[in-house]
């Protein structure tokens, strides 16, 4: 992956440069907390790995426009307390689900790295967030967490009418950056929402995957490169490219990566 053909980057945000994983987890507790529910549920790391799994599975929904935006703020929290076996009688998932966004957009924790790429890159390329979520949370993570002055523009699903992966979102933040295909590049870490998108609309995308979690994509083979470490850098960096695959008729490179700071070797 040549680092000089690139002229405009589009980030996700959420567990790409916004850790949303730790900052939900707090959010949550707190949320509970507030509403006096934490003591009722037990073990409150048993109940949030309910939660993300409910999250998860009304979020697919939605993307699928399965279900509207009001039956997912409350199904998730609804479902979660249901499987925890811990029903609730006099407040309604609407209730948590505002207090829980209301501590959410007070987190500002951010991926390891993420300051210092952003820092590294901002003069060098233009850089915009292509994000799923509702825009009263998205924004106010961003301008609390101190990133609104790293990006050019960001693009929310909610107000752009498609999430990712769908096309839509994605050739709507392409035309309104004036960005080329072929000098674009997509990072993020969802293989089926960021990744997956930025192939079907032709662009090449960097996977950030600092668990390894499996993945599959027809006709690919991962060759690894293990590049040699930097002074600057706290660990010994690696990453793989796969082989590229034909999309309209341009080839299209994807590269995955397990630390954010492998964008400094990269870009």
């Amino acid at each position: 992956m040549s680092a000089k053909k690139y002229t405009h980057l589009f980030f996700d945000l959420d567990n790409t440069i916004w850790d949303f994983n730790s900052n939900s987890f707090e959010a949550l507790r707190i949320a509970l907390d507030k509403l006096g529910l934490l003591k009722s549920i037990g073990s409150y790391e048993t109940f949030y790995a309910i939660y993300s799994e409910e999250n998860d599975r009304v979020w697919e929904l939605y993307r699928n426009n399965l279900i509207t935006k009001k039956v997912l703020r409350a199904e998730r929290f609804e479902a979660s307390f249901r499987r925890n076996r811990t029903p609730l009688d006099f407040i309604g998932g609407e209730v948590i689900n505002d207090s829980y966004l209301e501590a959410m957009t007070d987190q500002t924790k951010l991926i390891e790295g993420a300051t210092k790429v952003l820092d590294y890159l901002y003069n060098k390329y233009k850089i915009a967030i292509i994000t799923n979520g509702f825009k009263e949370v998205q924004y106010d993570k961003i301008r609390k967490s101190n990133l609104s002055g790293y990006f050019s523009k960001v693009f929310v699903s909610e107000e752009i009418g498609s999430p990712k992966p769908d096309k839509k979102i994605f050739e709507h933040a392409l035309k309104s950056m004036n960005a080329p295909k072929k000098s674009t590049l997509m990072i993020g870490d969802s293989w089926e929402a960021d990744i997956k998108g930025a192939i079907n609309i032709g662009i090449d995308q960097i996977y950030f995957n600092p668990e390894m979690q499996q993945f599959e994509r027809e006709g690919t083979i991962a060759k690894n490169k293990t590049h040699e470490k930097d002074t600057f850098l706290k660990y010994t960096p690696s990453f793989s490219a796969l082989e590229p695959i034909n999309i309209h008729n341009k080839k299209v490179q994807t590269t995955v990566i397990t630390h954010l700071e492998q964008l400094l070797i990269i870009l």
